[in-house]
C-alpha cells in the first residue's frame, strides 16, 4: 500500500517552483499596514481612560456579526483593523484600564508590547540552546533577577511559562518526580481553601485522586494553620499515606492573604514535605520593603510560581516556575530522543540550557524579551514604586470603607492590593450588592468583581494597575456607595 504521505513527483504544480510565496507581502506594504496596526494600539493607550473598563456582547449577537467560512481570496487590511475595532475588540474587558478592578489585572508597559511584537516578528523558538542561544540568555537572565527578588539561593533554576496555571502544574511534576520517580496513590497533597483552583486542577490532571487532597480551613486572617496542616499530616502517615506536597499562598486571590511560610516550611521539613508558594499575582510585591515583610518566608520553598503579567505589568502570557534545587527541573522534565540528538548540550561551569528540558513544552516562544525591555527600559526603581503605589491605594480604598459603617462593611482588610467588604443594606443584602457588580460594569464607571469571605457575598477590589489613581478608586466607591441597585 502506497504511503498516503508521500508525493507523486510526476504530479504538476500549480505554482511555477521559483514563483515567490503566495503569503509574502512586499516590503511597503508591510510597513504600511504594520504603520497603521501600531497608530492603532498607540491610540488605544493614549485614550485608554475615554474607554469603558468592559463590553458586553451575547454570543448570538457576535455570531451574527462575525462568523463567516473561510474566504477564498484576500481582504483589505484596513477593512480587517476596523472589524477589530468595531465588533471584536471592544467586547472584552479592558484588564489594563485605571479603573478596572477586577479578578486580577494586567497593565503592560508599552516597552513590554513591544516586546511581545518583535519576539512575535522574528518568530522565536526557543526550546533549545542551538536555536536560540541570544533568546535563552534573556531568560536566564530575567530568571536570575527573579531568583534574586525571591532570595533563592544560586543553584535555583526557573522557567517561563504562560502563567499560574501552567506553573503550579509544572511544579508539581517536579515534586512528584523528586519524591516518587512516578505515581503513588498513597501521596496526599495539602492546601487550604483560600488555594487558586489551578493548583487542584493541576493534581486532576495528574491523576491524584479527590482522596488524595486536602483542603484544611483558614484561620481568622484567611491562612492556613501550621498545627492543623501538621496534624493532618501526622493522621495521614498513621494511616499508611505519604504527606507529599503542600501547596500554599503568596497572596490568595479571594483576600490577597499570605499563608505563614515560615512555619508551613518548618512543618514540611519535619514531614520532608515538598512546599510549593504560589504567588502567582502578590509575588511582585516583593520589590517593595511591604511585600518583602508580608512574604517572609518565601525564600524556604521548594519552588515558587509567579506571574509577570500580573504585578510586574507585562502583556499576556508571562507566568514564572523557580525552583529551589534547579537540578530537579531537568531530573523531571528531560527526554533526548534521536531528532533532538544535534540540540544536546554538554555540561560545564556554564552550561548551555535547552528549556525544553525544565517544561512540559518543545516549541514555545520568546517570553521573557517583553519582560527584559521592559525592566531594562524602566529600572527595577520603577516598578518598585508602581506596586508600592498600588499597595497605598488599597489602603486608601481600606480607609474610606472604614469611615462608613453605615454604608459599607469591610469584610477583609487590604491585604497586596485587595480590598473585600459590603455595601450595607437592611435586606436582600447578596442580591443587591451582586446588583452593584453588574452596574458598575454596565456603568462604564468601573469594574470589580465578587467572592466569598467566610460564606458571605463579597465586593472585591483589586488594585495593580500602575495607571490607577486615588481619584479611580474614589470614583468606583462613590459609585458603588450612591447607586440603587433595587432600582436597576
Amino acid at each position: 500500500m502506497p504511503n498516503p504521505a508521500s508525493q507523486d513527483p510526476t504530479r504538476p504544480s500549480r505554482l511555477e517552483l521559483n514563483a515567490p510565496s503566495p503569503l509574502e507581502m512586499p516590503p511597503g506594504a508591510m510597513r504600511e499596514t504594520g504603520q497603521r496596526a501600531l497608530e492603532m494600539l498607540v491610540q488605544r493607550l493614549s485614550h485608554l481612560r475615554e474607554r469603558r473598563p468592559w463590553g458586553a456582547a451575547t454570543r448570538a449577537e457576535l455570531h451574527a456579526r462575525l462568523h463567516e467560512p473561510p474566504p477564498a481570496g484576500p481582504a483589505d487590511f484596513g477593512h480587517l483593523l476596523e472589524v477589530l475595532a468595531t465588533d471584536v475588540l471592544p467586547h472584552a474587558g479592558s484588564v489594563d484600564h485605571p479603573r478596572f478592578m477586577a479578578f486580577v489585572g494586567s497593565a503592560p508597559t508599552w516597552p513590554g508590547i513591544l516586546g511581545e511584537l518583535l519576539a512575535c516578528g522574528y518568530n522565536v523558538f526557543q526550546g533549545t540552546w542551538l536555536e536560540s542561544a541570544g533568546p535563552s540568555t534573556i531568560e536566564l537572565t530575567v530568571l536570575d533577577w527573579f531568583r534574586t527578588w525571591v532570595g533563592y539561593p544560586a543553584g535555583a533554576e526557573g522557567i517561563l511559562l504562560s502563567g499560574g496555571s501552567a506553573a503550579n502544574l509544572t511544579a508539581m511534576v517536579v515534586a512528584r518526580q523528586a519524591r516518587f520517580g512516578a505515581h503513588d496513590p498513597r501521596a496526599v497533597i495539602y492546601h487550604c481553601t483560600e488555594t487558586h483552583s489551578s493548583a487542584v486542577r493541576a493534581a486532576r490532571i495528574l491523576g491524584f485522586a479527590d482522596e488524595q487532597l486536602r483542603a484544611l480551613p483558614v484561620d481568622d486572617d484567611f491562612r492556613m494553620r501550621p498545627v492543623e496542616l501538621d496534624a493532618a499530616m501526622a493522621a495521614d502517615a498513621a494511616a499508611g499515606r505519604v504527606p507529599f506536597l503542600v501547596v500554599a499562598n503568596g497572596g490568595a486571590t479571594s483576600t490577597g492573604a499570605v499563608d505563614p511560610l515560615p512555619a508551613l516550611a518548618e512543618v514540611c521539613r519535619t514531614r520532608e514535605a515538598w512546599l510549593h508558594v504560589d504567588a502567582a499575582y502578590g509575588g511582585f510585591a516583593l520589590l517593595t520593603e511591604r511585600g518583602r515583610v508580608a512574604l517572609r518566608g518565601i525564600e524556604a520553598a521548594d519552588s515558587v510560581t509567579l506571574d509577570p503579567h500580573k504585578w510586574l505589568y507585562q502583556p499576556f502570557e508571562a507566568g514564572c516556575l523557580l525552583v529551589r534545587e534547579g537540578r530537579r527541573l531537568a531530573d523531571a522534565f528531560h527526554i533526548m530522543p534521536d531528532y533532538l540528538q544535534d540540540t544536546a548540550v554538554a555540561a560545564g561551569e556554564l552550561p548551555e540550557v535547552n528549556f525544553a528540558d525544565r517544561g512540559l513544552q518543545l516549541s514555545r516562544g520568546f517570553r521573557a524579551l517583553k519582560i527584559w525591555l521592559s525592566v531594562k527600559s524602566f529600572g527595577a526603581e520603577a516598578f518598585r514604586l508602581a506596586i508600592d503605589r498600588t499597595l497605598d491605594l488599597a489602603a486608601h480604598a481600606e480607609a474610606r470603607i472604614r469611615a462608613r459603617p453605615e454604608l459599607f462593611e469591610l469584610l477583609s482588610p487590604a491585604a497586596l492590593g485587595v480590598v473585600c467588604f459590603q455595601r450595607c443594606f437592611p435586606a436582600r443584602e447578596e442580591a443587591l450588592n451582586a446588583a452593584l457588580v453588574r452596574g458598575l460594569a454596565e456603568s462604564g464607571t468601573g469594574m470589580i468583581s465578587s467572592t466569598r469571605v467566610r460564606g458571605r457575598y463579597a465586593l472585591r477590589l483589586c488594585i495593580l494597575s500602575h495607571r490607577t489613581t486615588a481619584a479611580d478608586v474614589d470614583a468606583v466607591l462613590d459609585w458603588l456607595g450612591s447607586a440603587d441597585p433595587a432600582g436597576s
